[in-house]
């Protein structure tokens, strides 16, 4: 277990692949932990929403993780991610996760209806209790306003293995640097909703970004320029990648379906499938989705980035012997 997990750069969501039945299919689930490996990611989360996870039955959602930690094999560290409105149920999720090996945690706040910043603090204390691994917290409100600087600081405080949140609301160039202040850096923040809010982002000091899988190493390409200072560089790519992502992000749904054809456009899915109840694309949206994918892989071919990394291993690996 990687209990000192460091995060700088960029965490996929992995999606789940889905044969013709809907059944989870696992050589599909394989390759696309080896893109996140091969495509620069500095660890890989899943089943989060970006995984259809709502749709999977907790067996499946603790399969998935101990496949993909086996399959790493310690080539990336694989978060696992939480998801239950009860605290008792998440507890026994996570002690399952912790116990195959998940390098981190990452625990959805409880949002199915509200609750007072009090009552998600005896929520995680009880969750933070039963565990010993790195945990980050996944706050996604868009009905209403997320989880206060001072809680997270008090969190923290009392859970010092509660080390990240991620966080997925506009305008909070200020709040990430008011969590980092008032946590001494001890809380690093995350920025979610596919990447969308990157650039502004990037300077108030997140230390990560949690997007799609399907566009990860142009997106840790876009991270690398602007950690290192070049600005505009990162902003010149991102600028190319951002109309897939706003796109994709009018409906979850159509997310799904977004984020499978363009891995599947990349080689590395053989499936697009999505579990039902999903949304039923029409032939106007399939064919945004097919241009917005034609300018994607004009952009690797443009950047030196290959369309499939770990076919393009493999022809390399042929070639030298």
């Amino acid at each position: 277990m990687m209990s000192h997990l460091e995060i700088q750069g960029i965490i996929p969501i992995v999606p789940t692949p889905f044969n013709k039945e809907e059944e989870i299919a696992w050589d599909d689930l394989r390759a696309l932990i080896d893109f996140a490996a091969f495509a620069g990611a500095c660890a890989a989360c899943l089943p989060a929403y970006a995984s259809e996870f709502y749709k999977l039955s907790d067996e499946e959602r603790y399969q998935i993780v101990s496949e993909a930690v086996g399959h790493s094999a310690g080539r990336i560290p694989i978060i696992g991610q939480v998801n239950h409105a009860s605290a008792l149920r998440a507890i026994d999720m996570a002690r399952k996760m912790q116990q195959c090996g998940a390098s981190a945690l990452c625990i959805a706040v409880p949002r199915l209806f509200p609750l007072t910043e009090h009552d998600l603090l005896r929520y995680f204390a009880r969750v933070l209790d039963a565990i010993s691994t790195v945990v980050i917290i996944q706050d996604f409100n868009p009905g209403g306003v997320c989880l206060s600087t001072q809680w997270i600081d008090r969190l923290h405080r009392q859970y010092p293995h509660f080390r990240y949140v991620k966080l997925e609301e506009p305008l909070m160039s200020g709040k990430v640097r008011s969590i980092r202040e008032a946590t001494n850096g001890g809380v690093g923040v995350i920025t979610g909703w596919g990447g969308m809010y990157t650039i502004e982002l990037i300077p108030a000091g997140i230390c990560g970004v949690m997007p799609g899988l399907a566009l990860t190493d142009v997106l840790a390409l876009v991270f690398r320029h602007a950690v290192t200072g070049e600005r505009h560089e990162a902003f010149r790519l991102f600028q190319r990648v951002l109309p897939q992502i706003v796109f994709s992000l009018q409906n979850i749904e159509l997310f799904h379906h977004a984020e499978k054809l363009l891995l599947q456009a990349r080689g590395i899915l053989r499936e697009t499938n999505v579990r039902d109840a999903g949304l039923e694309l029409n032939e106007s949206d399939k064919a945004h989705i097919e241009f917005l994918n034609t300018g994607i892989l004009a952009l690797l071919e443009e950047v030196g980035l290959p369309a499939n990394p770990m076919a393009a291993a493999r022809t390399a690996e042929k070639a030298r012997q």
